[in-house]
This record gives structure tokens, sequence and C-alpha cells, in this order.
């Protein structure tokens, strides 16, 4: 089933909470320390699970997100 909006707060010490909108494809990552969100564009649905269930959030993202979408801040 495809999800049209979801979030999660995340077990991590760089990642305090994600939002991913499905029909945007727009993720929204709030890291720790910083109240406003980064907003990376035309991120996939499958990249947004795979974050959710990464061994390791920050690591994940610093591989698959950080220099591969474009963001907003």
């Amino acid at each position: 089933m495809r999800i049209l909006r979801s979030s999660a707060i995340l077990d991590s010490s760089a990642i305090h909470e994600v939002r991913y909108d499905a029909p945007r494809r727009t993720l929204s990552v709030w890291f720790l320390g910083n109240r406003r969100p980064y907003h990376y564009l035309d991120v996939p649905e499958e990249v947004y699970e795979e974050l959710l269930h990464a061994d390791s959030a920050g690591n994940y993202f610093n591989q698959h997100i950080r220099h591969h979408y474009g963001f907003l801040h």
C-alpha cells in the first residue's frame, strides 16, 4: 500500500525527525539542534523507507541522500 504522508522520530545521533510527502516526493529532515527542516526534493518513497529501517540513519543519509537530491532550507 502506497503512503501519502508519513513522519517518524528516529533513534539517531544526527537526525531527530523525518517526514515524507509522497505526492510531492519531498523528504523533510530535522537534524538534532536545528529547528528548521531541510526539504529534499524528488526523493523516491523507497529511499524514505530504507532510511527508516537503516541500522544507522545518519550513515544512510550521508551515503544515499545528502549529495543525491536537491534541497531547500
